[in-house]
Formats: C-alpha cells, sequence, structure tokens
C-alpha cells in the first residue's frame, strides 16, 4: 500500500502542478492557481502519516518506508525549486513571460549551480535520515529497523556520489568556447564578417 501511495502522491504532485498552472496562466485565475499549489505539502504530510499508521498497526519496517521517508526529504528539498523550473517554463510557453533562465554551462558559475544542487541533495538526506531514525524509535527495540538503517546509509551514499560529481565541475571547469583565453572578453565579429 505505501509503494502505491507514493506513486499516487508523485502522480498527484504533477497533476496540482498542472492543474495549479493552468489556472494561473491559461484561465487567468492566479488566486485559484496558488491556492492549487499549496496544496502540494498536503500530499507529503498524507504520506508521512499513513507510513506512521503502517508502522504502528504492526507492519514491518522495511524498504517501503525508507523509500517513503526518502521521497518526502527529496520533495522537502527539490519540490519549490522543480515548481519554480516548470513555472518559469509554463510562463514562457503559455503567457508570454520571458525566458526561464538557463543554468549556467561554464567555469565557477557552473561550480556553484552544481554546489547548489549538492546542498539540496544534503537537506534531502537529512530530512529523510531524520524521518527514518523517527520511524526506527517508533518501531523500538523489538522491531526490525534494519531497512530504515540501511536507507539512511543510502541516502549518505547518494550525498557522498553527488558530492564527487558536484566538485569535479569545480575542479575540472569547463571554459567557454565564446570567450578568448587571454582577455576573458566574448570573440567580436570583425567588421569584415558584419558586412
Amino acid at each position: 500500500m505505501i509503494v502505491v501511495l507514493i506513486v499516487a502522491c508523485e502522480v498527484g504532485f504533477w497533476v496540482l502542478l498542472a492543474v495549479g498552472l493552468a489556472l494561473r496562466y491559461l484561465a487567468r485565475m492566479p488566486r485559484s492557481g496558488a491556492a492549487v499549489l499549496l496544496m502540494e505539502p498536503l500530499l507529503e504530510l498524507t504520506l508521512l502519516i499513513v507510513t506512521a499508521i503502517d508502522l504502528k498497526n504492526g507492519a514491518t519496517a522495511d524498504a517501503k518506508h525508507g523509500l517513503a521517508a526518502v521521497y518526502i526529504g527529496f520533495t522537502v528539498a527539490y519540490g519549490h525549486y522543480t515548481i519554480k523550473w516548470v513555472d518559469g517554463h509554463f510562463s514562457h510557453r503559455f503567457a508570454g513571460g520571458p525566458p526561464p533562465v538557463k543554468a549556467p554551462r561554464y567555469g565557477l558559475a557552473r561550480a556553484k549551480h552544481e554546489g547548489k544542487l549538492w546542498v539540496r541533495t544534503v537537506v534531502m538526506a537529512a530530512v529523510a535520515a531524520a524521518l527514518l531514525q523517527i520511524a526506527s524509535w517508533y518501531v523500538g527495540d523489538g522491531g526490525d529497523t534494519g531497512s530504515l538503517h540501511e536507507w539512511q546509509l543510502t541516502t549518505l551514499r547518494i550525498v557522498a556520489l553527488h558530492g564527487v560529481i558536484a566538485l569535479s565541475y569545480l575542479i575540472w571547469q569547463k571554459k567557454d568556447p565564446g570567450r578568448t583565453a587571454v582577455t576573458g572578453e566574448a570573440d567580436r565579429p570583425s567588421q569584415k564578417t558584419l558586412r
């Protein structure tokens, strides 16, 4: 049941996002759209409550409970970022808004962007690990909490892997092909090429 609820929460996230943005931009009802978007956290709250009830009713703490905690952590860390990204694209495509700002592709700016994403992953792991620890205490010494602790280690592995990837953008910065190596300024077309 928990896995089905996780899938339902994920589908519900995108459905609420689509409905909220459609109300906001297509139907020109920004308040109604905002109200629908504010319902997003209810999905995670529902998942958290159902997971706690499942454990309270004597379910063995296993991988599905760990997955629920990681999903909630991901939504806390990346939910607003995802909504903002989709909102920018939707506004541009359907409401004549400005083009969304693209992530930097080169140099230190790209490394900073990747570092900020890594911080979001750390937040995701911290929220998930805290929920998993609370679930472990909730189950108590009499229950099997091995899978919950395994999920905590999995979140640490995710943080470490993402950290290595983010660090690689700092160490091996990709150069902007449109900039000269000496001046750092963008190449300007010559007068001959303009005529």
